[in-house]
C-alpha cells in the first residue's frame, strides 16, 4: 500500500499526531529518569550511601542528553508542521517541562553530593521534618507528571496548593537547624541538612512549574505563580 500524499492535510495532521506522541513517550522517559534521580538520591542519603550517590552524579548525562535530544524534536515538530492552537500549546509545554525536569535532575546531583559529604561524618539523626519534606516534594512531582499525563487541570491546581506547605517546611526546618548548630561537630552535618532542604524546595518549585505548564496547554492561559485558583 502507497503512503498517503504528505502534502495531503489529513496526511500531515496524522504524522504530526504520530510525531506527538513519540515526543511524549521521550517526556515521560525524562520524567522517569529524573523522579529516580530524585528518589535515589534523597535515600542514598538516609543510608549516607557514597556508592549509590556516585551512580546519580554519573546518571545526570543521561538526563542531560535526552533534554537536548526533545529540545530540538520540538524545533523540528514546529517548524515542519506549523502547529496551532492545542498541539503548539502542547509542544511549548513539553519543551518548558523538559527544563523543569533537566533541572530536577540538576538538583538530584546536589543532594547526592552532600549525600557522599554526610557518609564520611560521624553518625547523627537527621532534621524530623526532612523525611517529610521530601516525601511531600516527590509527591508534588509525581502528581504534576500525573497530571499532565492525563491533562487533569484539577490535579495540577492542587499541587500548586502543595508548594506553600513545602515553603513553609524550608523556613521551620532551616530556623530549627540554625539554632541548634552550636558546636564545630554538628555545624557541618547541620550544614549539609540546609544544603539538601533548599534543593529539595526547589525542586517543589520546578513541580509547581510543570503544573502551572499543564494549565496553560489545556486552558491556554499562563497562570505562573498564580495557578491556585
Amino acid at each position: 500500500m502507497k503512503e498517503g500524499n504528505p502534502s495531503n492535510p489529513e496526511t500531515r495532521l496524522g504524522k504530526l499526531a504520530q510525531d506527538l506522541n513519540k515526543l511524549t513517550g521521550k517526556l515521560l522517559r525524562l520524567a522517569e529518569l529524573a523522579e529516580k534521580a530524585l528518589d535515589e538520591s534523597v535515600r542514598a542519603l538516609w543510608q549516607r550511601d557514597a556508592v549509590k550517590a556516585r551512580e546519580i552524579i554519573a546518571g545526570d548525562k543521561a538526563i542531560n542528553d535526552l533534554e537536548e535530544e526533545i529540545d530540538i524534536d520540538c524545533v523540528r515538530i514546529i517548524a515542519l508542521y506549523q502547529p496551532v492552537a492545542v498541539d503548539l500549546r502542547r509542544i511549548m509545554a513539553v519543551d518548558h517541562l523538559i527544563a523543569e525536569l533537566e533541572r530536577i535532575g540538576d538538583l538530584a546531583v546536589n543532594i547526592a553530593e552532600e549525600a557522599l559529604t554526610v557518609s564520611h561524618m560521624p553518625p547523627h539523626d537527621f532534621h524530623p521534618d526532612l523525611p517529610r519534606m521530601a516525601g511531600m516534594v516527590l509527591d508534588m512531582l509525581r502528581r504534576s507528571l500525573t497530571a499532565f499525563i492525563n491533562q487533569d487541570v484539577k490535579l495540577a491546581r492542587e499541587v500548586c496548593r502543595s508548594d506553600d506547605e513545602v515553603d513553609a517546611l524550608d523556613r521551620s526546618i532551616i530556623q530549627d537547624l540554625a539554632s541548634i548548630m552550636v558546636t564545630d561537630e554538628i555545624i557541618p552535618f547541620g550544614f549539609s541538612q540546609i544544603m539538601v532542604v533548599r534543593n529539595l524546595e526547589r525542586a517543589g518549585d520546578h513541580a509547581t512549574n510543570i503544573a502551572e505548564q499543564v494549565v496553560y496547554m489545556m486552558e491556554g492561559e499562563s497562570v505562573r505563580h498564580r495557578c491556585q485558583g
